[in-house]
């Protein structure tokens, strides 16, 4: 019965009936799918069937979406390094510095890699220090003209304890990404952005911290060259972040 066909309605008989369908999702930029502290990106399919003097039957089936990051570019390929330093005060007496100086050998990785940590922590005061390492996921949420922001530790490692005139080398220490969501750095409203922070932690005083930003992609390191980024929905992908609930705070 095409009664209704100029509305794009089509009425069904009794009986079992199946229809095939697909949609083209749109070639605009779309968000990775995420689950947030303060919000989501979530995409889904939904049917109705209407019946004559009864409710609609409504169903909706939630499908994962990536907007793809190839790692393999010059901007993520790159070495990352900084260095910094810190001299402690006590009343009148002042210690030797502190130093920190830390490099990783690019900026994108993907989740399961381990980042390998080269870095040299050189004690010069009077005090016992700890050199550390932790992975932080920062979350940044935009409504109304405000904005709110989640700092979430996803990943960390110790270094030994280093006393007064000693020194700690780091060559390619290894801090393994666990399954993480992909960075989110093109939406309006929701950005997840993610940095590795090597730090030395000093009893009694401020922590000396060095930042070095990385991009969690979603198409791994490929010797041979890039492959074309695109969106879609993906099954194939590790889909564990997406229910992830991360600590707040490091060890």
């Amino acid at each position: 019965d095409d009664d209704n066909s100029e509305e794009g309605l089509h009425t069904i008989h009794s009986g079992r009936h199946e229809y095939a369908f697909s949609f083209e999702l749109p070639q605009i930029p779309l968000a990775t799918s995420f689950e947030g502290r303060h919000g989501s990106v979530r995409y889904w399919v939904k049917a109705e069937l209407h019946r004559p003097w009864l409710l609609p039957v409504k169903l909706k089936k939630e499908f994962t979406v990536f907007e793809h990051i190839d790692i393999n570019t010059p901007l993520l390929l790159s070495p990352q390094a900084g260095t910094k330093e810190k001299t402690l005060c006590c009343w009148l007496c002042t210690s030797g510095p502190i130093s920190l100086s830390a490099k990783i050998e690019r900026k994108g990785y993907t989740p399961g890699e381990s980042i390998q940590i080269f870095a040299e922590i050189e004690n010069c005061s009077s005090r016992v220090v700890v050199p550390k390492a932790a992975i932080y996921q920062t979350q940044a949420f935009y409504a109304k003209g405000k904005m709110k922001e989640v700092k979430q530790l996803v990943a960390n490692l110790r270094g030994e304890s280093l006393s007064s005139g000693k020194t700690e080398t780091w060559n390619g220490k290894q801090l393994k990404i666990p399954p993480v969501s992909p960075s989110i750095l093109d939406c309006s409203i929701i950005r997840v952005e993610y940095s590795l922070m090597v730090y030395v932690d000093i009893p009694g005083a401020m922590d000396l911290f060095l930042n070095l930003p990385l991009v969690i992609g979603t198409i791994p390191l490929h010797p041979f060259g890039s492959r074309t980024s695109s969106v879609s929905s993906q099954g194939s992908m590790n889909v564990n972040w997406l229910g992830l609930t991360l600590p707040e705070r490091p060890e």
